[in-house]
Formats: structure tokens, C-alpha cells, sequence
């Protein structure tokens, strides 16, 4: 087919042609950023944690005397631990995707401190509890576990496990066993290597990383009290819960429950991500909406075009051009201005890109999800035309004789 016909025919509407190209520019815009953004949720949300979600919970307390915290802990695993079901009782400083644990910045050399990660404070049988999984080196020994002193948060030295994560960041492609690095006064010794353990609020900001986490061994006291980790078969977890959540009271009258973050693992999973499953369903509502409009503006113009047509049509018709001469032409003009609408969109999806870069701290859009939303629009524009052409094709040669 000569396309030099359908160009010419395009420049007797230029506004209307220029008006539907613009809107298919749009959607190709917003369906790349969208459903780059839509995966980027989606894999944040089916993050590792690198611990058994499913057999964990988590009891807060607040409000105590922080002089009674060895008291506190002492009823509080008792009275936890004689809850029927539960496993083992343990006091941590905080869980994958409870309220943060504490983080700082750690150095090599004691001058530059370029990566931040989270110190978690585990008391014994912690590891085991959490269901960590130990890929180099050794747990910690039972001398491991040394306590805070004075107004210290943590240990001043301790042998620490790390997550293959940041040992990949602090000493890449070499054994990270027997290493040490700093956080301000505190000295830290590395005896052995998580897989994974994700900070409390595992999210990427700037140079700090989701699995980039330290396990302290610490006595329970001082500063490691109030939090309790619940360990429990997955059936019966969420009774247990229950049943923890009504022993504070009894046991510990003189703690508040913190009920906000006295939750199961998978619970405190669920509320954490609940933002980011909000938001891809926004987005999803915002293409499908956006696609509906473009399908509906597509036909639209093609149904003007067509009934402006009809004389013209039925001439073609008169003069030997066959129904599939006539649905190629609706098809291929539209297939022409919706090009050109994909040219802009292109060009305009990584102007959003860029700008979702700088100010939101979005990651760079891969190439590839352009080459999606061009064959995308590509189907829609062609689908949308296809009602329109094929009334168009259906115009009978007899039009031409019929006075206008």
C-alpha cells in the first residue's frame, strides 16, 4: 500500500491526528514508568528476610524502669515461655520488619564511613530461633555473648556474624572470617556469615541495602530488654500470640504491651508491604485507564474519519479496491500515527524516568520495558481501529452513486 496517500490524508487533520498522537505518547510514558515501578513492588514485596516467618512472633513492652530490665526479662521468658506451644522464648533487640533494631554507619580504617547497616542484639539460642542460616565461619560461643555497660548501646568489642551481603560490600571476593571493622567506639570482630537477614525496615536508601545486617551476641539487660522473640509450630503461632499478648498483664504489670508491633512475623510482613500493594494497585488502575481512554480515542477518530469517508470509501469501492484494500488503509494509518506517538512517548518515558531518579530515588528504567510498551500500544492501536475498518471495509460500491 502507498503510504503517500494515507500522509497527505493525515495533514488535512493535523490537530486531530496530532491530539491522538500525544494521548498514545502519554500512555507509552506512563505504561513503562508504571510497570517498572509495579515490578520494582512487587520484588520488594517477595523479599528474603532470611528467617522463619512462619513460626515467629514478636511481644514489645515499654514503660518499665530501665533499672528492672533483668527482672523484666527474667518473668517475661518465664511467663512466655509456659504458654502451651511455644518453642523457645529470647530476648532480641528486633525482628525482620518489626520497629527498627538501630542503625549506624560502620568504617575499615576508622575515617570514612561509607555504609550503613543494622545491629541486631541477640541474647542465646537467638540464632537457632530466628532460623538463620550459617554459611561460613561458627555461631557464637557461649563467652561470646558479653553484656552492655553503663550507657552503652551494645557491646564496646564483639564477635559478629554478618550477612553474606555485607560481607560482599566490606571485603569483596575475599574471607571476611577474622576482619574487623568500627561504629564509632564500638570494635567488631567477624567469626562468621549469614546467608541473609534483612534489616527491620528493609528498604534501599541511598548507599544502605536491604541485607545489610550484623548479629551482636549480648546478654540480656541494660539496653537488650522489652523485646521478646516467640518461637512456635506455624498451626498454632497465632494462638500463641493471643495467649502472650494476655500474659503480659499478669506477668509484667509493671510494662505496658506494645500492641502495634506485638505481632506475628507474616503479620508485621503483611502491614510493612501494605503500602507498596496499595500503590501497584493504583498504578495498575491508572494503565488500565489510561489504555481504556487511548482504545476509546482511537476508535473514536477512526469512527469520524469513517463516516466523513463514506463517499470516498464507496468510490475506492467503484473503482476495484477489494474489503481488505480498504481495512488495510484504517489499519496502517493507524498504525502510522500511532508510531509516531510511541516515537514521543520513548523520548518522553525516560525525561519521567530521569526525573523519578533525581527526586524519588527510583532506579534507572531497564532498556527493555520500552521495547513492551511499544509492541503494547502497537496491539491496542490496531485492535481499537479494527471496529471502525471493518465498517469501513463493509461500505458497499453503491455509495459512490448516491447524490450527497
Amino acid at each position: 500500500m502507498q503510504i503517500q496517500p494515507i500522509l497527505a490524508a493525515l495533514k488535512k487533520h493535523k490537530l486531530a491526528t496530532f491530539l491522538i498522537a500525544m494521548e498514545i505518547a502519554l500512555a507509552c510514558a506512563v505504561l513503562c514508568n508504571a510497570c517498572f515501578l509495579i515490578a520494582n513492588r512487587l520484588s520488594a514485596m517477595h523479599l528474603n528476610s532470611g528467617v522463619d516467618e512462619a513460626s515467629l512472633g514478636e511481644i514489645v513492652v515499654t514503660g518499665f524502669d530501665p533499672k528492672q530490665a533483668t527482672d523484666l526479662n527474667a518473668r517475661m521468658l518465664a511467663g512466655l515461655g509456659a504458654i502451651p506451644g511455644v518453642e523457645s522464648v529470647h530476648v532480641i533487640s528486633s525482628i525482620p520488619f518489626g520497629p527498627p533494631a538501630g542503625t549506624a554507619g560502620i568504617t575499615l580504617d576508622r575515617k570514612h564511613y561509607n555504609t550503613v547497616v543494622e545491629f541486631y542484639l541477640g541474647a542465646p539460642g537467638t540464632l537457632k530461633a530466628l532460623g538463620l542460616k550459617v554459611v561460613a565461619g561458627h555461631v557464637p560461643a557461649v563467652d561470646d555473648y558479653q553484656p552492655v555497660e553503663g550507657h552503652d548501646y551494645m557491646p564496646l568489642s564483639s564477635r559478629v556474624l554478618i550477612t553474606s551481603g555485607l560481607a560482599e560490600r566490606l571485603w569483596p571476593g575475599e574471607n571476611p572470617l577474622g576482619k574487623e571493622f568500627w561504629a564509632a567506639k564500638y570494635q567488631f570482630r567477624v567469626i562468621g556469615v549469614v546467608a541473609n537477614l534483612v534489616m527491620s525496615q528493609p528498604q534501599k536508601f541511598g548507599n544502605r541495602e536491604p541485607g545489610w545486617s550484623v548479629f551482636v551476641p549480648t546478654l540480656p539487660g541494660g539496653p537488650l530488654a522489652g523485646t521478646y522473640l516467640i518461637r512456635a509450630k506455624p498451626q498454632v503461632l497465632n494462638h500463641v500470640m493471643v495467649e502472650a499478648r494476655a500474659a503480659v498483664a499478669k506477668v509484667a504489670p509493671d510494662a505496658v504491651l506494645d500492641h502495634e508491633d506485638s505481632h506475628t512475623v507474616s503479620f508485621l510482613r503483611e502491614r510493612f508491604f501494605k503500602a507498596d500493594r496499595s500503590m501497584a494497585g493504583l498504578l495498575v488502575g491508572v494503565i488500565v485507564a489510561l489504555l481504556a481512554v487511548t482504545a476509546f480515542g482511537i476508535v473514536g477518530l477512526a469512527s469520524f474519519w469513517v463516516s466523513q469517508r463514506t463517499k470516498q470509501i464507496g468510490i475506492r469501492r467503484a473503482l476495484g479496491a477489494t474489503r481488505a484494500d480498504i481495512l488495510r488503509y484504517f489499519q496502517t494509518e493507524n498504525f502510522l500515527i500511532v508510531t509516531f506517538g510511541i516515537v514521543v512517548g520513548i523520548v518522553l518515558a525516560i525525561g519521567i524516568n530521569l526525573a523519578l531518579m533525581k527526586f524519588f530515588e527510583v532506579p534507572r528504567l531497564p532498556l527493555w520495558y520500552l521495547p513492551v510498551g511499544v509492541v503494547a500500544l502497537w496491539l491496542l492501536g490496531q485492535l481499537a481501529v479494527l471496529v471502525p475498518a471493518l465498517r469501513a471495509a463493509a461500505v458497499p460500491p453503491v455509495v459512490a452513486t448516491r447524490s450527497v
